[in-house]
């Protein structure tokens, strides 16, 4: 997907797409190598957007563990499923995350790496969406998301802040990624 086509995404569904550009390699290394796949035996991803993280934690994970990734947009499903044809990946919302590891006999994950654009979301969304990704997490689990640093001012941005505080017993942050387009940084979370 060119960066033409992702903004035109954008623009049609910002709720859904949420990025105006791919995320960087660079960004796709430091969430998979923070969330710990490569350690994982039991990994999600919740929307894969073009790929660039499914395609991190593909060669980042090991051959025994189960990887399983969501995506609510379908041209996004699809474009990912071409770049990567190997992984499993259900066109779906994220909050039927449960129902999805069920399908693979796992009950709780180790790690969650999120793609989602939180800060687009409102509050009802984010907290369901951070719900259903703490009940499937293992105790010590790792659930990585990342955020553009302009959005950490945006009301919604903040408010995804603190949900994630009120979540897990532990939130980092990473330093920013400027290498990414708009510049990010990654939120590092254990249950």
């Amino acid at each position: 997907m060119s960066t033409v086509d992702f903004l035109k995404a954008f623009f049609k569904n910002p709720m859904h797409t949420g990025a105006v550009a791919p995320s960087s390699k660079k960004l796709g290394r430091l969430m998979v190598k923070s969330a710990g796949v490569a350690q994982a035996t039991s990994i999600v991803e919740f929307g894969v957007g073009t790929g660039v993280f499914t395609e991190e934690i593909h060669n980042t994970k090991t051959p025994e563990a189960t990887f399983i990734a969501l995506e609510i947009n379908p041209k996004l499903f699809e474009i990912t499923k071409k770049r990567c044809p190997e992984v499993v990946i259900y066109n779906d919302d994220a909050c039927n995350v449960k129902e999805y590891l069920a399908k693979h006999n796992v009950m709780q994950c180790d790690c969650i790496v999120s793609g989602l654009p939180w800060a687009a979301f409102p509050e009802d969304l984010q907290k369901k969406i951070l719900h259903a990704a703490v009940e499937v997490l293992k105790p010590g689990g790792i659930f990585v998301s990342f955020a553009y640093i302009h959005g950490t001012s945006l009301p919604r941005g903040k408010k995804f802040y603190q949900l994630l505080k009120h979540s897990f017993s532990e939130v980092k942050k990473s330093s920013i990624v400027w290498a990414n387009v708009p510049p990010a940084f990654t939120y590092i979370c254990k249950k």
